[in-house]
């Protein structure tokens, strides 16, 4: 299941555009690709984040497995293509997962699309890239659209480290348990939610994880895109004092902020520079500390001086 699914068309959410031309696939000058899985993503809102190599797939693939063919369909007939669809989802993957898997084997080029957004990411997939892989079949992978990265673009929080938890569980103790082991963690962290349980989740998230910066980010690239900033506790107030909010939701919470180092006493660190000498003894105690070993180098210098 993806966080973002397609916006505002009557029949199917997407954000409806201007159609593009049908294209041919480029490896083969008769349009014809590989042998193989071919993971596409799709746009997770405005229907114009779309690769050329995405469309070239489309337009090329023998079948095109997907979550929900409706929503695929239309996405094609909004850029001008046509494909051979079969559904693939979590609740028919034992069963049509085999068929796939034939179809390569017998030099059929298979894409596999997710309604918005990469394949396998909180979405159904990596079942069948295993069981392709085991087969020693040809993989490749036509990147694009990801809502958990274009929120964490627009949260403003740190982008240099992250974790991507998908979807937490829905019962409370169980969604706790998931985000303890996160607690301590030095990492922003996404999170992917229904808006039924943004309240609940974000209420769980403060108690768990602490007064956070975070960011909840909805309807990415689409017509009413909205990023709505604040602190864990204050964003659970918000959510727990309107109705729940339309579409699916990013949850982007910031790292937790970091300890103070720890103040070294003056006497500390002359009775560490007797026993060890000063470079190890400004070593030592940065640490412990966590305070700049250069800093406890000069003052271990001006103590030394002190005392002559």
């Amino acid at each position: 299941m993806p966080c973002s699914r397609p916006a505002s068309d009557e029949a199917t959410g997407r954000e409806a555009n201007p159609p593009g031309p049908a294209r041919k696939a480029s490896g083969d000058p008769k349009g014809r690709l590989p042998a193989g899985l071919y993971l596409v993503a799709t746009p997770i809102g405005n229907a114009r984040d779309i690769t050329l190599r995405t469309l070239d797939i489309l337009a090329a693939a023998d079948l095109v497995a997907c979550e929900d063919t409706r929503v695929t369909r239309r996405l094609l007939q909004i850029h001008g293509l046509k494909a051979h669809l079969t559904a693939y989802h979590d609740h028919n993957a034992e069963r049509v997962r085999p068929k796939l898997i034939a179809a390569i084997r017998a030099g059929k080029a298979v894409a596999l699309a997710s309604d918005a957004g990469m394949p396998l990411v909180s979405d159904p997939g990596f079942g069948l890239v295993r069981a392709v892989r085991a087969e020693g079949l040809a993989v490749t992978s036509a990147p694009g659209a990801n809502a958990a990265l274009t929120a964490l673009q627009l949260s403003g929080l740190a982008p240099d480290r992250f974790g991507f938890l998908g979807f937490l569980p829905a019962k409370r103790p169980a969604r706790r348990r998931a985000l303890a082991p996160w607690a301590e963690t030095p990492a922003t962290l996404i999170v992917y939610e229904a808006g039924t349980r943004l309240a609940a989740c974000l209420a769980d998230m403060a108690a768990v994880l602490g007064a956070r910066g975070a960011a909840i980010a909805r309807e990415l690239t689409k017509r009413h895109e909205e990023v709505v900033r604040g602190t864990l506790d204050e964003l659970a107030a918000r959510y727990a004092g309107s109705g729940p909010p339309k579409g699916e939701i990013v949850i982007v919470v910031g790292p937790p902020a970091e300890a103070a180092p720890a103040e070294i006493p003056d006497a500390l660190l002359a009775e560490r520079i007797a026993a060890l000498g000063l470079s190890r003894a400004a070593g030592e105690l940065a640490a412990v500390s966590g305070r700049p070993r250069r800093d406890l180098y000069r003052r271990g210098l001006e103590l030394l001086a002190r005392d002559r």
